[in-house]
């Protein structure tokens, strides 16, 4: 439970575009649904920050005393666009490009998914379901909207019908404050827009052509369920029609998120999710991350040093408190400068809490430290404004470094209320850990053994001077590989 009574959180919703008061749906339940990764790459940055925001939330809502469900789904099947071409299938492509089977891919990459998470210290969600683990929920939601007279059959595929939904008095584009008839005027000529009545209609369920490999049986055919239709199934099931938050990244915003909304409504009449939430986007040296460009760095390769961006390693403590240190709704940028002086910080609380161990109590505290610790509260009330909780956790440390010079007094009472608030804030609502205290042994074999898996991939793709170079840095850290018949170990 919370240390003070807490006032009201307000929550900036993404639908309304105004900061509104958190009430949950039913009292003291909160449902939570945040879109999770497309598994058929590695989890990049701007995805961890993202799901480092609503982990963020989560903690502190828990802290709060609510009983909160998390769910967070997998999605392993499916396109991302609507054109049907098997060459946009992220799965199909990278699993030719590999030479596995689309589900290794699938299982490859939620493994490393879930690695990356344990290294920033998330907390798992309660539900976990897969895109391709309720194909028969899939099924029926689409054949409900067939039925109730928004989707139409076409060549084995199920549309959504857009402009139908909006004659109902609805409102596609709402989300994202998009007016209809422009998103017709500006539609791409794309392939498979012959099958739809209306240009922006979306695919809940495609035709599977011959080369498809990822393919379910349904009433209209083979094929495999859209993009959109996934989140609302899931959602739905293990949330109700009617739930409290639903988060992703910015770029979800629309279409995806416009297109649950729509297939939310239609089906049940009410809007399908209380609060949108969503997580700014994270750039690099003021630049937008992009393989393209070169300005792209993952996770591993930040802690362990293995880029040409930044001086030195950082360890994903470190990284953690340099993301929230912006707002989640903020645009967020790295850069070497940035990671140092998040460092710095990072120390400076960790060592402020080291000293408060040995700070000397007295009968009476020259500081008000019931005031400090309800402004914890009053940032994280505030759109869970991590940044200004920093401030204040600073403060606080502000506080203990007087205290050690004896420039103020404080009671015993009130001391154990400013190290109680600063380790719950810091560590518990934050999820930072402290790297001091962590047993160091398991954070190198965990990073050591994420090396090897990237190493694997390098020789599977025969990328040799990648693989050498892995090797040869960990030998240099005095690390060494050893190859042999059941996969590759290591000493140091």
């Amino acid at each position: 439970m919370a240390l003070f009574q807490s006032n009201q959180i307000k929550v900036y919703n993404t639908l309304s575009g105004e900061k509104e008061v958190f009430e949950p749906i039913h009292n003291g339940n909160v449902g939570m649904y945040v879109c999770g990764p497309t598994v058929y790459s590695n989890v990049h940055l701007g995805n961890v920050r993202t799901f480092m925001s609503f982990d963020v939330i989560y903690r502190y809502l828990l802290h709060l005393g609510y009983n909160v469900r998390y769910v967070r789904n997998i999605t392993d099947a499916g396109h991302l666009t609507d054109d049907g071409n098997v060459e946009n299938d992220r799965f199909v492509k990278q699993s030719r490009l590999e030479k596995l089977e689309p589900m290794e891919v699938v299982q490859k990459y939620t493994v490393y998914f879930h690695k990356v998470l344990d290294l920033f210290n998330f907390l798992p969600p309660n539900i976990e379901p897969t895109a391709t683990g309720h194909i028969v929920e899939q099924i029926e939601l689409t054949q409900k909207l067939i039925d109730i007279g928004v989707a139409y059959v076409s060549n084995g595929s199920v549309y959504f019908d857009v402009q139908e939904y909006n004659k109902r008095g609805l409102n596609y584009g709402e989300l994202s404050n998009r007016n209809i008839d422009e998103l017709f005027a500006n539609t791409r000529d794309l392939d498979g827009q012959n099958e739809k009545k209306n240009p922006q209609d979306f695919a809940l369920w495609k035709a599977a052509s011959p080369a498809h490999i990822m393919r379910w049986n349904s009433p209209w055919g083979e094929g495999f369920p859209g993009w959109h239709l996934e989140c609302t199934a899931m959602s739905t099931k293990y949330l109700g029609e009617t739930f409290d938050i639903h988060g992703g990244g910015m770029d979800l915003k629309f279409p995806h998120h416009e297109c649950e909304i729509a297939q939310g409504k239609a089906c049940n009449g009410s809007s399908p999710v209380k609060y949108w939430m969503h997580a700014n986007m994270l750039t690099m040296n003021g630049l937008r991350m992009s393989k393209s460009t070169g300005n792209y760095i993952l996770p591993m390769e930040l802690i362990t040093g293995d880029n040409t961006f930044f001086e030195k390693a950082f360890s994903p403590s470190i990284i953690r408190f340099c993301f929230l240190q912006a707002h989640y709704r903020s645009e967020l940028d790295i850069s070497n400068d940035a990671m140092i002086a998040s460092e710095k910080g990072y120390n400076r609380l960790i060592e402020a809490i080291k000293v408060a161990e040995n700070i000397s109590t007295k009968e009476k505290s020259t500081l008000d430290i019931n005031t400090w610790a309800n402004s914890c509260y009053d940032a994280m009330n505030d759109d869970f404004n991590t940044p200004i909780l920093i401030a204040q956790l600073f403060e606080g440390a502000r506080y203990i470094n007087l205290l050690n010079d004896g420039k103020e007094s404080i009671t015993k009472e009130d001391l154990e209320t400013l190290k109680l608030t600063i380790n719950t804030f810091l560590f518990d609502i934050l999820g930072i850990q402290n790297d001091a205290q962590t047993n160091n042994s398991e954070k190198l074999e965990g990073v050591v053994n994420m090396l090897i898996e990237m190493r694997n991939e390098a020789r599977a793709n025969k990328n040799w001077a990648m693989s050498d170079q892995i090797r040869d840095q960990l030998l240099a850290l005095g690390i060494q590989l050893k190859d042999g018949k059941e996969g590759t170990s290591f000493t140091y």
